[in-house]
């Protein structure tokens, strides 16, 4: 079994970020963190989670590391260009994810390597916040699906319920709201048992079924935070900005995207 890698005391910037994120996670809103110790046991880990605001990677790397272990995030690789934030991000081991076309395997590579030695790698499947408008996931991109093939590491759903009240990132006007000041669950859910498609990260239809699996999982569970209903297919951003060009659809809800690859939802 990979050993369990934890904290490295030692490294500078690690501490720089403990000294500056664990004061505003507590500042920002009230942290509710719900299942932690799920984190804190041997092997390597792919965290995946919901992405409903530019505040989850903050409440998710404190969480994390409050379990011991250290979070090695996949993130654009624009944010290495921002003068000191740069330097705090490679100094910790984060992950750049380039936007160009096929640029992003030199990640999952990098990413694959962290989780066969025993790491914990935190990947958003949507990429990007989601764009429903009631903040329910969206369809995953194809990379969380290969990455949770290619390794043995176990597979672990987060939801984050509240940033969003933080800060709205898609919100016109001003996105921050600090008062009241809210509540921010980050919960972890069960392991995804993805045990029966290891070894099939080449196989389209295995990587499609995976995403999808990965995906809904997390929608079941942030379900179960919100006490709501879920939709009963992930919002898809691309099928909504068609229909917003044509107009709406009798009978078809906007951005919804029925069919087996949605897991039979």
């Amino acid at each position: 079994m990979p050993r369990f890698k934890a904290l490295d005391h030692s490294n500078l910037w690690i501490r720089v970020c403990q000294s500056v994120l664990y004061p505003l996670t507590r500042v920002v809103g009230k942290r509710d963190y719900r299942g932690m110790e799920r984190f804190n046991r041997p092997g390597g880990m792919l965290v995946v989670g919901n992405h409903i605001s530019h505040l989850d990677p903050m409440y998710d790397v404190v969480m994390i590391h409050k379990a011991g272990r250290v979070p090695h995030v996949l993130a654009k690789a624009s944010l290495w260009k921002i003068p000191v934030v740069g330097r705090a991000l490679r100094g910790t081991g984060q992950i750049p994810v380039e936007r160009a076309a096929g640029a992003g395997q030199s990640a999952v590579e990098t990413a694959r390597q962290t989780l066969d030695d025993g790491g914990l790698v935190l990947i958003y499947p949507e990429g990007t916040v989601t764009k429903e408008p009631d903040f329910w996931p969206m369809r995953p991109r194809p990379g969380v699906a290969v990455l949770a093939m290619a390794s043995d590491a176990a597979v672990v759903p987060i939801v984050h319920w509240g940033t969003q009240d933080v800060y709205n990132s898609y919100a016109e006007g001003s996105k921050l709201k600090l008062v009241p000041r809210q509540r921010v669950i980050v919960a972890v859910g069960p392991d995804i048992d993805v045990s029966a498609y290891r070894g099939r990260q080449s196989d389209p239809r295995a990587i499609m079924e995976v995403s999808m699996l990965i995906m809904n999982t997390i929608a079941d569970l942030l379900a179960e935070i919100r006490g709501e209903q879920r939709p009963a297919q992930l919002f898809d951003p691309k099928k909504a900005e068609r229909q917003a060009r044509k107009g709406p659809t009798s009978g078809d809800s906007p951005g919804t995207s029925a069919g087996p690859e949605d897991g039979g939802r």
